[in-house]
């Protein structure tokens, strides 16, 4: 007899002594017997039939290979909401989640476009806060949109938000209140410093632009002026260093109010501006 408890043990020695976080076992365990993370606690001495032990070690060896947990059970919470993510997305992180807050502590607004929608975490976590405001979410990935779609049927969102194809601004029509972006901003270099489950799982067009890592600020400074309302924000997500470079771009555009607030790190995350009309 195999329980629970006996599997878990194992499992996060293993995960362990391959340099991984052994928590995850308890992640994977949970998805594979369907039930909430905190209840493998109750269920420590019951005993997991032998299919379920063979889903396990198949998903065990997964993120022994350095799979991501979120890219082996198919989802990831993000704000207390859980997304739909596959290989075709970039993983939605927590650094992220500063973005939300920042946004959520403005006004609220009526029309919201989000660029490089991915799963969609972004514009439909704001339209589940914001039950008014709709949204327009452009990707230059149709396999992205598509699972930012799923998202968006899965939280029945899908009547107040419009999918596009498109690279950033290029078919985007009319002015918004907000705009949002998580755009790709690791450089060239910093790309061979990744770790495996972000190197070899989240597509390089969402992670790098190349070069300085910082051209799309420049797209989406410009995109700015034309696209946003008189008193109109943008905030986008920045890598940790590119702060003083990010809000140069935005000043040189002619943005004003300009922001670089952390992360629950206390690392440089985001970018706020203002387009003062």
């Amino acid at each position: 007899m195999i329980t629970v408890q006996a599997l878990l043990l194992q499992a996060g020695a293993d995960l362990r002594a391959a340099g991984i976080d052994g928590s995850d076992a308890r992640a994977l365990l949970a998805h594979v017997l369907s039930v909430p993370r905190d209840r493998l606690v109750l269920m420590g001495p019951d005993e997991v039939n032998a299919e379920d032990q063979a889903r396990f070690a198949a998903a065990l060896a997964e993120r022994l290979r350095r799979r991501p947990v979120s890219k082996i059970i198919g989802t990831r919470l993000f704000w207390g909401r859980s997304f739909v993510v596959t290989e075709d997305v970039l993983d939605p992180r927590p650094e992220t989640e500063s973005l939300i807050a920042e946004a959520l502590a403005g006004p609220t607004p009526d029309r919201i476009l989000d660029l490089g929608a991915g799963t969609g975490c972004i514009p439909l976590t704001l339209l589940a806060e914001w039950p008014e405001a709709t949204a327009v979410a452009c990707d230059i990935s149709n396999a992205a949109l598509a699972v930012a779609a799923q998202n968006a049927a899965a939280l029945d969102l899908t009547d107040r938000i419009t999918f596009l194809p498109s690279d950033w601004f290029a078919r985007v029509e009319g002015v918004f209140d907000l705009i949002t972006s998580n755009p790709p901003y690791i450089s060239e270099a910093e790309m061979a410093e990744l770790s495996p489950e972000v190197h070899n799982h989240d597509p390089h067009l969402a992670l790098t632009p190349g070069g300085d890592g910082l051209s799309p600020y420049r797209v989406l400074a410009q995109g700015a002026l034309t696209h946003l309302k008189p008193g109109g924000r943008i905030l986008v997500e920045i890598g940790w260093r590119q702060g003083p470079d990010v809000a140069s771009i935005f000043a040189d555009a002619g943005l004003a109010n300009i922001r670089v607030l952390p992360d629950m790190d206390g690392r440089d995350r985001v970018v706020s501006a203002v387009f003062a009309g």
